[in-house]
């Protein structure tokens, strides 16, 4: 699958969430709509594919074991391959990306996600696991030299029915993460964050202010 002209761009949506409904196919859906306006308010139309991981879990065993992947699963690997952009989401168990997620990344071909702009998403039931962003998800995409999104985003149980204040933080998060994924597809330069965003790291100053005492 590739761009059918200059203005429109592909996306590849791999969802690993094992129950339906999941909230990592909920934060898919949620990433991928804010992703397709991003792009749409650069003038950029898009194609979107949907992975649902759970669907080829059997193919994705045996082709572990036979080295040979059936239609269906050939046809999911090529959507990803052959996309411009990629939003990948797993639910996190043991501080780590799910079985089912890590044995499909690892049947694609090893130089498939080459420079492939990549969107990192996660949930799980307590935000004990959100490092697991980092350390687990972005050095895989690191290997197979992806360029990743430099927000991923992480949603726990509480995020979706925390209250107005913690809704519209996994939000925001979600229209940062988008819109630095539609630089990426765009072939544009990264927009600078913006301060204002909450987190543990907004308002931060910079170095040299606190050099200068700020």
């Amino acid at each position: 699958m590739t761009s059918t002209a200059p203005s429109t761009r592909a996306l590849a949506v791999v969802s690993a969430g094992l129950s339906v409904p999941s909230s990592t196919r909920l934060l898919a859906d949620r990433l991928t709509a804010a992703s397709v306006a991003a792009l749409e308010a650069r003038g950029i139309g898009t194609t979107v594919e949907v992975v649902e991981l759970r669907e080829h879990a059997r193919d994705l065993a045996d082709d572990l074991v036979t080295g040979f992947a059936n239609a269906s699963l050939r046809a999911a690997v090529d959507t990803v391959g052959g996309a411009d952009g990629l939003i990948a989401v797993t639910p996190i168990f043991s501080a780590s990306y799910s079985g089912l997620f890590k044995t499909f990344f690892d049947v694609l071909d090893k130089d498939s996600l080459i420079g492939k702009p990549v969107l990192m998403g996660a949930t799980a039931g307590t935000a004990r696991h959100s490092l697991a962003l980092e350390h687990e998800m972005r050095p895989l995409f690191a290997y197979l030299r992806a360029v990743v999104a430099p927000t991923a985003v992480f949603a726990a149980s509480e995020d979706w029915a925390g209250g107005d204040a913690t809704t519209a933080g996994l939000a925001q998060r979600i229209d940062r993460a988008a819109e630095e994924l539609a630089d990426l597809v765009s072939g544009r330069p990264p927009t600078a964050p913006s301060d204002s965003l909450d987190g543990p790291f907004g308002g931060t100053p910079s170095f040299e202010e606190l050099l200068r005492g700020t």
